[in-house]
């Protein structure tokens, strides 16, 4: 699957233009670490855009992500894609095995409490530096569905400094921003 037929089944199942948003987000930090990484920057940016696209119709956990990963399998989509869609959810039990997989969980909620910072900020993303994101993160009211375990957790599968992963998805978005509302 390409990320233009991502997108397009993103956009057919998601009409919630803050997840749109998200997915658009996650995909841009995916692709961005792909191409950093020397992997395939199509396929994470794909996986990007599909982590959440049954969110609206399946918003529990006991139906997301795996109902969404059976429509995508039945689909046709490959395994590779599917897995990393359902290893981003702690309560699936899919272990993050690949250098994929980890991206991914680390950037979902990073991607997410980003947003959320930038929409508070006269200048959006313009000139937002790792310090401000992490105070906000010290603040428990402030985006408080958002999970700081993850969050936390993600990047030390990484192996990578906290500051640093946030100033890379910073970069990440900043070429997006108008779409990303931001």
């Amino acid at each position: 699957m390409s990320p233009d037929q991502a997108r397009a089944l993103m956009y057919e199942w998601v009409q919630n233009e803050n997840l749109r948003r998200h997915g658009e987000a996650v995909a841009a930090c995916l692709r961005a670490a792909a191409v950093a990484e020397g992997e395939d920057a199509d396929l994470w940016e794909t996986v990007g855009l599909l982590h959440d696209f049954d969110w609206e119709r399946h918003p529990t956990l006991d139906e997301h992500p795996q109902k969404g990963v059976e429509i995508l399998r039945g689909m046709g989509v490959d395994e590779v894609i599917c897995r990393a869609v359902a290893s981003h959810a702690r309560h699936t039990g899919v272990s993050r095995e690949t250098r994929l997989e980890k991206m991914l969980f680390a950037c979902d909620e990073l991607a997410g409490f980003i947003t959320a910072v930038a929409l508070m900020r006269p200048e959006r993303l313009g000139g937002m530096m790792p310090k401000s994101v992490r105070k906000k993160l010290k603040d428990k009211a402030f985006a408080a569905a958002v999970s700081r375990e993850d969050i936390v957790d993600g990047t030390a599968d990484l192996a990578v400094d906290l500051d640093a992963h946030i100033a890379f998805c910073i970069a990440a978005m900043e070429p997006i921003a108008a779409k990303l509302g931001l």
